[in-house]
């Protein structure tokens, strides 16, 4: 569906393309009153909505949806944007179109946040934003609490509640080869190399066993079957079995 040439009932294919000469020309235009010229400057930057909305296309959206949440991040950047700030208008907006997008998800989430604990989190990002842009450095959790007078835990617990999931297979660096995934990047505990090696180790230790005695570990330990069932099933004693599994596991660990 991203990849549809009608969206909102705009024939994305046909969107023009501002030149940035043409884009300050309109700006100066805009902030003298020329409602026009603000007109051109929405169409003529709906491309960069659509670029936008590409890295959400796998959360389950319409796009029509995220299309337009993406055009109202436009027009508020476009309505705040500052010429005298020696910067592009693409850079200044794609945060501000990722940003309403992002606002848009949290709010639709199937997970409800509250809306107290998101206007916590809200004004802890403000605060954050303010104390890096007057101190040119990341401020504490702790800090953050302070200028909020709240505590430091209901801080960390109302930004944790307002994180979107993010997707295993998402990728996050791509080199022009293979993407690393965040799965890539996350440690399991039960898939390490220790447990890989020490499962070639114990296979290897059970071929040096005989017949009998894999046959009873077998059973023991990998399909769970307890002495007495073991006995049943090979037709000998339980104090047999429980002889022959103490032989085996010595065994075994003498080869581990």
């Amino acid at each position: 569906m991203i990849n549809k040439v009608e969206i909102c009932g705009v024939n994305t294919s046909k969107l023009p393309v501002l030149k940035n000469e043409e884009m300050k020309n309109l700006f100066v235009s805009m902030q003298s009153g020329e409602y026009e010229a603000r007109e051109k400057l929405i169409q003529g930057n709906l491309r960069l909505v659509l670029s936008v909305i590409q890295r959400f296309s796998n959360r389950g959206e319409y796009v029509d949806d995220l299309f337009q949440v993406g055009c109202i991040g436009l027009i508020k950047a476009i309505d705040n944007f500052d010429l005298s700030q020696n910067v592009r208008f693409s850079t200044y907006a794609v945060p501000m179109i990722i940003g309403e997008i992002r606002r848009y998800l949290r709010d639709n989430n199937a997970v409800r946040v509250s809306r107290s604990l998101r206007d916590i989190a809200y004004k802890a990002l403000q605060v954050r934003e303010k104390m890096l842009l007057n101190n040119s450095a990341e401020p504490t959790i702790a800090q953050i609490a302070q200028e909020l007078e709240v505590g430091r835990e209901e801080v960390v617990f109302a930004l944790d509640a307002i994180q979107e999931p993010v997707s295993l297979f998402e990728p996050i660096y791509n080199d022009g080869g293979d993407p690393i995934l965040v799965m890539d990047q996350i440690s399991d505990d039960k898939n390490s190399d220790e447990l890989w090696l020490e499962e070639i180790s114990i296979k290897e230790a059970l071929k040096k066993l005989n017949d009998r005695e894999k046959h009873i570990v077998s059973l023991r330990f990998f399909n769970g079957k307890t002495q007495m069932e073991v006995a049943e099933e090979i037709g000998i004693s339980q104090a047999q079995v429980s002889r022959l599994e103490k032989a085996a596991l010595k065994h075994l660990k003498k080869y581990i």
